[in-house]
Formats: structure tokens, C-alpha cells, sequence
């Protein structure tokens, strides 16, 4: 029997964020073009994270040469990486839970019947 191997998830990205991705080509039938812009959600989320641990460590804001509030980098990085997964997502057509911590894998719904009011 020929059993068809499924591709291994990049290995730089988190645990759960591997995980996640591999449970995405498991049950979505996908391209090589497709994987790839999975892989770029999968990297968009680990950036979003991690962004959001160096906040949560640092804070949002710092004090510059003038003594003045500024917001820190990671605030940029956070909000551009979370669009960057949610329009890769939606380019691959895809409606799928995020990568999470816990041990339950990502729940994946259709978008068949989604609507979307034009204005």
C-alpha cells in the first residue's frame, strides 16, 4: 500500500504553532503554493506572540531621549503580524481556529455560507 506521507510543519516555528500547521495539511487537501502561504501565517502568529510576550514583559510604552511616551516597536509588530495571518488565511480561503497553547488541536470550519455586508 502506498501511503501518502504529510509534510512536516518548518522547524523553526513554536510547538503549537507546528502542530497547528500540521493539522491544517491534514485535513485540507493543499498545493505546495498553498503550504507555503501556510507556512507565512504560521511565521505571521510566532512574530504576533512573540511581540506579545516582549509587551507583556516590557510594556506598551518607553520614555525617549525627551522624556516623552512612545509607543514600543512591538506594538507595530503585534498589530502587522496579526494582519498578516488573518489576510494569509483568508487567501488560502481557509476558516481555522489560531494556533493555541493547549493540547486540543485547532477546530476548522467551512466558510461556505459566510456573508459579508458590502457598504
Amino acid at each position: 500500500m502506498n501511503r501518502k506521507m504529510e509534510p512536516k510543519a518548518p522547524e523553526h516555528l513554536r510547538e503549537a504553532t507546528r502542530q497547528w500547521w500540521e493539522s491544517v495539511v491534514s485535513e485540507y487537501d493543499l498545493e505546495q503554493h498553498h503550504r507555503r502561504l501556510l507556512s507565512l501565517a504560521a511565521e505571521a502568529w510566532d512574530r504576533c506572540t512573540e511581540a506579545r510576550e516582549a509587551l507583556a514583559e516590557h510594556g506598551l510604552v518607553f520614555e525617549d531621549r525627551f522624556d516623552q511616551p512612545r509607543a514600543r516597536p512591538e506594538v507595530a509588530i503585534e498589530r502587522d503580524s496579526r494582519t498578516a495571518f488573518c489576510r494569509t488565511l483568508r487567501e488560502l480561503g481557509l476558516d481555522v481556529d489560531e494556533p493555541a497553547e493547549g493540547s486540543r488541536p485547532a477546530a476548522i470550519r467551512g466558510n461556505a455560507n459566510l456573508k459579508i455586508a458590502r457598504g
